[in-house]
């Protein structure tokens, strides 16, 4: 089962582009000091700090700042594309009356889109009331309201109450609602019917790339070592491989976790940590990144982002078959207004979830607002995929954005999350944007967090970015101790304005290996306490600590995509 969707040549852009950023010199071993002259492509004023100077020079390989400059929706595309044909819920039966059960109508609607090959699904202004979830399992369908302010659906029950009640794969009462799933879902079709067939069942269904069968997917070839940073490597049979196609690239761990230990920056520390009894964390291996191949030539493969890793052969490297990944498909222009029920104590969540998407490759969610949810926007094994102009709010919830199972390289961008408005149950605990289960390079940019934390959830995440964010930092992190480390490598927080001065998970220095955490103003100890997993020197790098003036550039992702 290949998923070579959307196959052709990408243009020349994407070769030339990783042709320009390729390179192969190493940081140097301390910074220049910090500059108050911008550095080309920073804008003007503030201060521009000497590690950004070291990463210019190297950007793929920097050993604290990770390469993220083409995360998001088709590398970073700034346009989301829309199918030109239109169908009309409306024709369907959607009525935008408030009281008419709408979900039936839309979701033939949205069937009838993907059966067309794709299409635009429009819903006009007014609010829609639906009972059933709505699912989008085809490529390049988009549900398009007529804007967050204009187009509600108003829903009124839980994922319990749709498919019935999801159990935890490690035993005992925990409802995987908690993590997972939405009420509008976007997950591929057949994906999607295993799913809540297994859930139907009470069987767990494995939410990666490659379902419960991790071991029977095809090998379409092996690969030579490459050292992280590489756009292009070398592969024994091209013979299967083509310009477009989206392939997995698996990384195996050996018997002495070494692949778990480059992960989180190697060296004295990781050696030393007690890998073996982090069974969860071992359960998220083999490592699946996802990646569109540019270009073949001969044995030479071009990809579309630049290797996030080392390859070595020990980690038995290959490109491989995987789940039949969602692309093109999206939602628009609404607000999803569940009814307003009791926030869940903590891991009993009842599914009242938002927008949630599951291994999807170049989708999007844009001018989406959700209100009184369990969990608002979800990433589960979902990559290259950009959520911009997002709100949480309502009466609080346990996580406002999660990112697990292995997604990379998505793009969170224009978020707010908002004060809740009720008082938070005691047995409840809040979050707020989530990472976890070796999930890497994703970034949150350009936030206002009126509540919540930068929550490291376990499962070692490694170099993912927080840049340009205001948050009142009042929530907990989160994550069960067999899944591992807070934090893997190359982790960096950049321009992140902290309103009520609490230092837990905003000031990684102390906590995160090989990391940086630059532009924050002064933060004080108080109320969650936070302690390394690993011993020794993190490596890690602190710079404009406490300063007033803003750090140039003000957004690191922005900046990488200005190289």
């Amino acid at each position: 089962m290949r998923d070579f969707s959307r196959r052709g040549v990408l243009g020349g852009a994407i070769a030339v582009a990783a042709a320009a950023v390729t390179g192969t010199g190493t940081a140097a071993a301390s910074s220049p000091p910090a500059s108050s002259v911008p550095a080309p492509g920073t804008g003007g004023g503030g201060r521009v700090p000497g590690i950004w100077h070291e990463f210019t020079r190297s950007p793929q390989r920097h050993p604290q700042i990770p390469y993220v400059g083409r995360a998001g929706y088709r590398a970073g595309r700034r346009t989301f594309e829309r199918p030109r044909r239109v169908l009309r819920a409306e024709d369907f039966g959607a009525v935008a009356d408030g009281t008419t059960d709408s979900a039936p109508a839309i979701n033939r609607a949205l069937a009838a889109a993907g059966s067309a090959g794709g299409a635009t699904v429009l819903l006009g202004a007014g609010t829609y009331r639906i009972d059933d979830l709505i699912h989008i399992g085809h490529d390049d369908v988009v549900l398009q309201g007529a804007g967050s302010a204009r187009t509600t659906l108003h829903a009124t029950r839980s994922l319990t109450d749709i498919i019935g009640p999801y159990g935890s794969r490690y035993g005992g009462t925990k409802s995987s609602w908690s993590w997972a799933g939405g009420l509008i879902w976007l997950c591929p079709d057949a994906r999607f019917r295993s799913l809540t067939d297994a859930i139907r069942a009470r069987n767990w269904p494995f939410e990666g790339w490659t379902g419960n069968a991790r071991d029977a997917w095809d090998t379409l070839t092996t690969v030579a070592a490459a050292p992280r940073g590489s756009w292009t490597i070398t592969v024994a049979d091209p013979s299967a491989l083509g310009a477009g196609d989206l392939v997995l690239l698996r990384l195996a761990d050996d018997a002495g976790h070494t692949l778990l230990e480059h992960m989180a920056g190697g060296g004295p520390g990781p050696e030393a940590y007690v890998w073996d009894d982090k069974t969860k964390l071992t359960s998220y291996v083999p490592y699946e990144w996802p990646v569109r191949i540019a270009s073949v030539r001969g044995d030479r493969v071009t990809l579309e982002r630049p290797l996030p890793l080392d390859v070595r052969p020990e980690w038995d490297p290959r490109l491989t078959t995987h789940v039949r990944a969602l692309t093109g498909a999206g939602v628009q222009g609404l607000t999803l207004d569940v009814v307003e029920t009791p926030q869940a104590p903590h891991l009993l969540d009842k599914g009242y979830n938002g927008v949630t998407l599951q291994c999807t490759y170049d989708c999007f969610v844009d001018d989406v607002t959700v209100h009184n949810v369990d969990n608002g926007f979800g990433l589960v094994a979902a990559s290259a995929s950009t959520l911009r102009r997002t709100t949480v709010g309502g009466r609080g919830e346990h996580h406002p954005y999660f990112c697990r199972e292995g997604s990379h390289d998505n793009l969170i961008e224009d978020f707010t999350l908002r004060a809740r408005t009720v008082p938070a149950p005691a047995d409840t605990q809040l979050h707020g944007i989530n990472v976890e289960g070796l999930s890497s390079h994703n970034v949150w940019s350009r936030g206002r967090m009126e509540m919540g934390t930068f929550d490291s959830h376990r499962g070692m995440p490694f170099a993912n970015v927080r840049t340009d964010i205001t948050v009142n930092n009042d929530g907990a992190h989160g994550g069960d101790a067999s899944a591992g480390p807070l934090f893997g490598a190359r982790f960096t927080h950049w321009n992140i304005r902290v309103t009520n001065e609490r230092a837990g998970l905003m000031k990684i220095d102390a906590l995160a290996p090989w990391s940086a955490t630059v532009g924050l103003n002064t933060v004080r100890e108080f109320g969650q306490t936070d302690v390394p997993d690993f011993t020794g020197d993190l490596h890690a790098r602190l710079e404009l600590y406490g300063t007033t003036d803003t750090v140039r550039p003000r957004n690191l992702y922005e900046a990488q995509r200005a190289l």
